[in-house]
C-alpha cells in the first residue's frame, strides 16, 4: 500500500528507535521498557474493544515480552534485596494477568496491569531526579 515511501518511514522510526536505545544510560533504558509495555497494553485494550482478536493477542504478548524478557531480566536481585524479589513476583503477577486477559477479552486485567506499570514508572521517574542517580548517570555516558 505504502510501497516504498512506507518502508523508509518504518526505517526512519526503527533509527530513532535504535539512537534512543544506543544513547540512554541504564535508567533511561528502564523508563523506555515501561513506555513500550504501557503502549502495548493501550493497543490490546482498544483491540478489545474493537473485537479484534489477533491484534489483541499480538499486542499483549507484545507487552508480556517487554515484562519478562525486558524489565524483569534486568532486576539486579543481588543488590536489590526484598525489594527487587517483590518487583520479580508483581512483574509474574502482571503476566499471569495479561495471559488471563489473552483468553477472557478481559479489558479490567489489562487496565489493572497498566495501572502498575503507570506506578512503577512513576517511582521510577522520582528515582531519575534523585541528584545522586543522576550524577551517576552522566558519568555513565
Amino acid at each position: 500500500m505504502f510501497g516504498p515511501q512506507g518502508k523508509a518511514i518504518s526505517s526512519y522510526k526503527n533509527v530513532g528507535l535504535e539512537t534512543g536505545v544506543d544513547s540512554a544510560d541504564p535508567h533511561k533504558l528502564i523508563a523506555m521498557l515501561l513506555d513500550a509495555a504501557m503502549l502495548s497494553l493501550s493497543k490490546a485494550a482498544e483491540a478489545i474493544r474493537q473485537k479484534q482478536i489477533e491484534k489483541r493477542g499480538l499486542s499483549i504478548s507484545m507487552a508480556i515480552d517487554i515484562i519478562s524478557s525486558g524489565l524483569q531480566a534486568s532486576i539486579d536481585k543481588e543488590a536489590g534485596g526484598e525489594i527487587a524479589d517483590r518487583l520479580d513476583a508483581l512483574y509474574n503477577y502482571m503476566c499471569t494477568r495479561l495471559l488471563f486477559a489473552n483468553l477472557h477479552s478481559d479489558l479490567a486485567a489489562i487496565q489493572e496491569v497498566s495501572y502498575l506499570l503507570g506506578e512503577i514508572k512513576a517511582g521510577w521517574e522520582e528515582i531519575a531526579n534523585d541528584p545522586a542517580v543522576a550524577s551517576r548517570n552522566k558519568v555513565a555516558t
